[in-house]
């Protein structure tokens, strides 16, 4: 055994040197990739998929009669998901007709009276010409008696007379005057109710007509429809149950506006920008199908800074930990079409950060709604032309 020692030594050598000479190969080549590759790329597994969760929330109090989705199914935008009971709304649409329908013709016997308070006037205006004929008649009388009288052609009774029909025809004269101005008054308070305005326009009807408009809004509200197409999830919308508004019923989630946000380390955004290229992979599909995107933006702070109770680290056991900031990243659309994703799912991120071209933070405010929906928007025309058809019906009654 001591003749074979010494040839081990030679062959061990040369496998120690073969080791230590490809470990000293694969160290170069890892460090001319690491420079030329590695270095421009980010990747971490702390990612996940992120969407609206829209709630389908009543806006009138009432009772569920029908239930027009359900759980997993997918609808579209506008599609009718809940209807309550119409019959509280329906009386009070009613009520409003009713109300709108009197007030028009209450309204339209303000202008009529005006017609009958300046024909009072007029007649006024002759109560006082023939008041004031009489009391020239009266006061001619009395003079011509007292010239009478001188010569003794009249007794004094006659000029007592005279003189009495002289006070009245004076007191006609006054109340025909009063009588005018109260003529005048009336006319003039009915037509500050109707100055400037018609019938339609009338204060009295536009808010007669307003309350129909809240009724028939509330009325459609007894219809909940989806604000945005998506897959239905966590319904608790149930028949007969009594709702109050603000209530979730169940959730749509639109799953063709998804995003995924990963949590990288503080040290790796030295070189992440805005619009920086991503690729990612779903552990739901698995290395073979690849996502791109785009980094949309970096949140205000780390997830910690934004906890119901944030880390209070003036303390003398203080240990640093390293932190994590959210990281907004978009998904090409058609990537979506073809492999969809569900909210929640794990990624793996990896981002170019060889493009540093691009802003830290957005430079820019947003002029277009970021979200929006027109499912709510009522139909104007409809309740418009309700209530022209009321207001015309009456005033030709």
């Amino acid at each position: 055994m001591n003749a074979a020692t010494p040839s081990t030594h030679p062959a061990r050598k040369r496998l120690l040197l073969m080791a230590t000479g490809a470990f000293i190969v694969v160290a170069i080549a890892y460090g001319i990739w690491w420079a030329l590759f590695g270095a421009h790329f980010e990747s971490t597994d702390d990612a996940y998929v992120h969407g609206n969760l829209v709630q389908i929330t009543p806006q009138v109090p009432g009772t569920v009669v029908a239930i027009e989705a359900d759980d997993t199914e997918t609808v579209t935008a506008g599609q009718p998901l809940v209807r309550l009971d119409p019959a509280d709304t329906d009386i009070a649409l009613q009520q409003a007709q009713a109300k709108l329908a009197q007030t028009v013709r209450q309204v339209q016997t303000y202008y009529v009276q005006n017609d009958a308070l300046a024909a009072d006037v007029d007649l006024r205006n002759a109560d006082i010409l023939r008041a004031q004929a009489e009391l020239t008649r009266a006061q001619s009388d009395v003079k011509r008696r007292q010239q009478l009288a001188k010569s003794g052609g009249v007794s004094g009774e006659e000029i007592l007379h005279a003189e009495v029909a002289l006070k009245s025809a004076q007191s006609g004269v006054a109340q025909a005057k009063a009588a005018l101005a109260a003529a005048k008054a009336k006319l003039a308070t009915n037509q500050a109710l109707t100055q400037g305005t018609s019938v339609a326009e009338h204060p009295d009807v536009r808010q007669a007509a307003a309350e129909l408009r809240n009724a028939w809004l509330a009325q459609s509200r007894t219809v909940l429809p989806a604000p945005v197409g998506g897959v239905i999830a966590r319904r608790s919308a149930q028949v007969g149950q009594r709702v109050a508004p603000g209530a979730a019923l169940m959730t749509v989630v639109p799953l063709d506006q998804v995003w995924v946000e990963a949590n990288f380390k503080e040290g790796q955004l030295r070189k992440m920008r805005i619009g920086q290229p991503v690729k990612m992979v779903a552990d739901l599909y698995g290395s073979s199908v690849t996502y791109h995107g785009t980094v949309a933006g970096l949140d205000a702070g780390t997830g910690s800074a934004f906890a119901l109770l944030p880390a209070q680290n003036a303390t003398g056991n203080w240990i640093k930990v390293v932190q994590r900031v959210p990281v907004r990243i978009t998904l090409d659309p058609e990537d979506l079409k073809q492999h969809p994703l569900r909210v929640g799912l794990s990624m793996d991120v990896e981002v170019d950060v060889g493009k540093d071209d691009g802003a830290p933070l957005a430079q820019v405010a947003r002029k277009e709604p970021a979200w929006s929906t027109r499912a709510f928007e009522p139909a104007h025309k409809e309740v418009d032309a309700m209530i022209g058809k009321i207001i015309a019906a009456n005033l030709a009654s």
